[in-house]
């Protein structure tokens, strides 16, 4: 696909051309100006019918139309990276002015302004070809001209609350596979194979967290772990993942022998419980008994919990009888899960004919939970006269042969064109990655995804925790059943994000054959990621195929859970002048060196910078902050922002201002009450151009006792905000309460 965002892309680069200090600065250029108010025009004109021919699209699959919407892709992508180039070069000129004091000349330098004039010109040709395909298009018929309005912002109020209630209708499967992790088997080894086996969407992952916390509750096992497997399996990457799960402690080396004698020692003479979540038939035999090799030492009445979608895998990983099939949801169990999320503290009046839309909700569900939640999540923000032509709509009769649910090519079809953006670039997240709120909002806000809204007057990050919290609302994100604080993408939720971004992203890995060698690489392609950590290959083969990616903005390392070390070891001279589009880019590990960071400098368009687990101790940082935004990571504990000057200043500032308005006071325990802890909450304020405007640490009362599905992930600051304090005043005048000067007012 890759086409279906481009109403929100278009109307992102009109809104730029039609910035003042963009025809003053491009003015000063001969002929310049009038080419950019012709750019307004065109791309308003492709815009007006935009809508239209991607729905068409999605619906015929066109050739020339894809071909068509691929180009116009491609050059819009182009055009923001010549606008890029005017505000980098006007920020700089603002920059030495600042630094030198002296009046500047704001005449574009003569060399730059040959450049900027031939690009400009290319544009302008390959503009007019493309709205002359446009026109041929239409009187092919293939698009009818007709224009349609873009569809509306439909966000929800921002809300706390999560979507995801108490698990429904799995008790009985829950209450079956936690009988067989308590039994115990005599085998040839001492521990058992317990699996559960579905097909994909049924709520395999779920019921094994159901089971996991279950058991871990009771204290039968120690230790225990957990760890997603994936379709690209990976033996060291693995073993690894279990013994750093097992001991919650990382281990830098990249020995897998040394890993699996770590593994073996920690599970020797215990009873331990691991989770193998997600494994395909890529896990074959041979890797299953090499994997095992560190299990068999442990004591008797161990167990293994797979999941998987193939029941090969199963019995080849022996489980035997103890095999839970986890069959797909009864009619009004699957209702019930629609239910869950469809009526999320929204009050409907039921039409008359709800009945013949529950059976079509059904229908479309087919039992599977995942497309219950979907579908629940998109009809969340339709009144109920809407859902019976959602429901009918002609993409559920599509053939499908990318393996896409049809709820969830529906889902994303009817995903505001701002959030289709952002959710097709979340394709460059590997399967199982655990990612947090604000580490997502952060690459939006450095690939200009996030679009602030003049009527709202909101702070960019605030409009990302909008966004976030929309896509995690409509089900396309998920809490991690490992970390509370984390999310996750389904697999067929980033089967569906891939889809939506065609060639433009790409994982590494995605581009290999079994090998591990490099297969090539979407030339068009913006974004990329790959998996660092691996041990059986060279690291710097994979980025031979580099040289093909000529406008590659995103160039993200990641991990599936402690920091990794590759890039360090690759030739910073060879890869980083070749990415000079770059908005992200990512350089953990120990090793970097400065070598990096002098050719970071010459990366202008560089907005993300994430230096996590790398030495800040050079000079020419604050060379590189001049040209980029830093990118600040919070921290998660007091441990780790102890560790910073300008967190630890902002602690003190809270406790100062806790102690200056006597919040609390000493008391003696009382032994009819629980006791509730507290934690620091960290946030990195931002201004509008996403730069730094000041740290900030709370203290805030735990909310671990509070009502799972209700309020259990609220946080309870012990100071009153003002506002609060204002309500209360206007309540108490409306309802002529007596407020006395000095008086305590409890608030929760």
């Amino acid at each position: 696909m890759g086409e279906a965002y481009l109403v929100a892309f278009l109307q992102v680069l009109v809104d730029k051309l039609a910035r003042r200090e963009v025809f003053k600065y491009f003015g000063l250029i001969k002929g310049v100006d009038q080419k950019l108010q012709k750019w307004t025009a065109t791309l308003s004109a492709i815009g007006a019918v935009l809508n239209e021919a991607e729905e068409r699209q999605l619906i015929t699959e066109s050739k020339p139309l894809k071909l068509w919407l691929d180009d116009l892709r491609d050059l819009a992508y182009d055009v923001e990276d010549v606008l890029d180039k005017y505000a980098t070069k006007m920020l700089k000129r603002e920059i030495e002015h600042y630094t030198a004091r002296r009046v500047w000349n704001s005449v574009p330098n003569g060399v730059f302004n040959c450049k900027m004039n031939s690009e400009i010109k290319k544009i302008t040709e390959r503009l007019q070809e493309i709205s002359q395909q446009k026109d041929q298009l239409i009187s092919l018929n293939i698009i009818t001209g007709t224009t349609s309005s873009t569809t509306a912002r439909q966000n929800l109020p921002p809300s706390s609350s999560q979507p995801d209630g108490p698990v429904i209708g799995r008790d009985e499967d829950k209450r079956r596979v936690v009988e067989f992790v308590s039994k115990q088997e005599r085998g040839a080894v001492n521990f058992d194979v317990v699996a559960i086996v579905g097909m994909a969407g049924v709520g395999k992952t779920t019921l094994a967290a159901q089971v996991f916390n279950e058991i871990v509750a009771t204290d039968q096992f120690k230790p225990t772990a957990w760890v997603c497997v994936s379709d690209d399996f990976n033996l060291e990457r693995v073993t690894k993942q279990i013994l750093e799960s097992v001991t919650s402690r990382h281990y830098p080396t990249e020995d897998f022998n040394q890993v699996q004698q770590y593994l073996h020692t920690e599970l020797a003479g215990k009873k331990f419980l691991i989770v193998l979540d997600d494994v395909w038939g890529t896990c074959s035999y041979g890797l299953w008994m090499k994997l095992q090799s560190p299990f068999r030492d442990g004591a008797a009445g161990s167990k293994i919990i797979v999941t998987t979608r193939d029941a090969e895998v199963s019995k080849m990983m022996g489980a035997g009888t103890l095999v839970h099939n986890l069959e797909l949801m009864k009619n009004d169990v699957c209702f019930e899960v629609f239910e869950q999320h469809a009526f999320r503290n929204v009050n409907r009046d039921i039409p008359p004919n709800f009945e013949s839309l529950k059976e079509k909700i059904v229908a479309r569900c087919s039992g599977l939970p995942l497309a219950a939640r979907t579908l629940g999540g998109l009809l969340l923000r339709k009144e109920m006269n809407e859902w019976e032509e959602i429901l009918n709509n002609k993409l559920w009769s599509l053939s499908n042969e990318c393996d896409i649910l049809p709820v969830l090519r529906l889902s994303y079809h009817y995903l505001p064109s701002h959030l289709k953006r952002c959710f097709a670039y979340c394709s460059i997240l590997p399967n199982d990655y655990q990612f947090s709120e604000q580490q997502l909002i952060l690459l939006w806000m450095a690939e200009g995804l996030i679009q602030p809204q003049p009527e709202h007057n909101k702070q960019m990050e605030d409009l990302g925790t909008d966004y976030f919290q929309e896509l995690l609302s409509r089900s396309l994100f998920q809490k991690s059943s490992k970390n509370n604080s984390k999310y996750v993408m389904h697999d067929l939720i980033v089967g569906l994000a891939q889809w939506a971004a065609g060639d433009i992203c790409f994982r590494w890995e995605d581009k290999q054959n079994s090998d591990h060698v490099q297969l090539g690489c979407f030339p068009k392609a913006r974004h990329a990621s790959y998996i660092c950590g691996d041990y059986d290959y060279d690291v710097v083969k994979r980025f031979e195929a580099f040289s093909e990616v000529k406008h590659l903005r995103t160039f993200l390392p990641l991990s599936h859970g402690y920091p990794c070390h590759c890039l360090s070891r690759t030739d910073p001279f060879v890869l980083l002048p070749k990415l000079q589009y770059l908005r992200v880019l990512s350089l953990n590990g120990d090793n970097v060196t400065t070598l990096y960071l002098i050719n970071i400098g010459k990366l202008k368009y560089l907005r993300h910078y994430h230096v996590d687990h790398t030495p800040l101790k050079y000079k020419s940082i604050a060379e590189i902050y001049e040209k980029c935004n830093m990118c600040i990571i919070e921290p998660e504990s007091f441990e780790e922002a102890a560790k910073d000057d300008s967190w630890k200043k902002a602690m003190e500032a809270e406790i100062t201002m806790i102690e200056k308005n006597n919040t609390w006071e000493l008391v003696n325990r009382p032994f009819d009450k629980p006791i509730i802890g507290v934690k620091w909450i960290y946030k990195t304020k931002l201004n509008l151009d996403g730069s730094v405007q000041k740290n900030k640490a709370r203290l805030v009362a735990k909310g671990y006792s509070q009502k799972p599905g209700i309020d259990f992930n609220e946080t309870f600051a012990p100071v009153a905000r003002l506002d609060t304090v204002r309500t209360l005043v206007a309540v108490a005048a409306q309802k002529n309460w007596n407020l006395s000067t000095g008086c305590k007012v409890r608030i929760s």
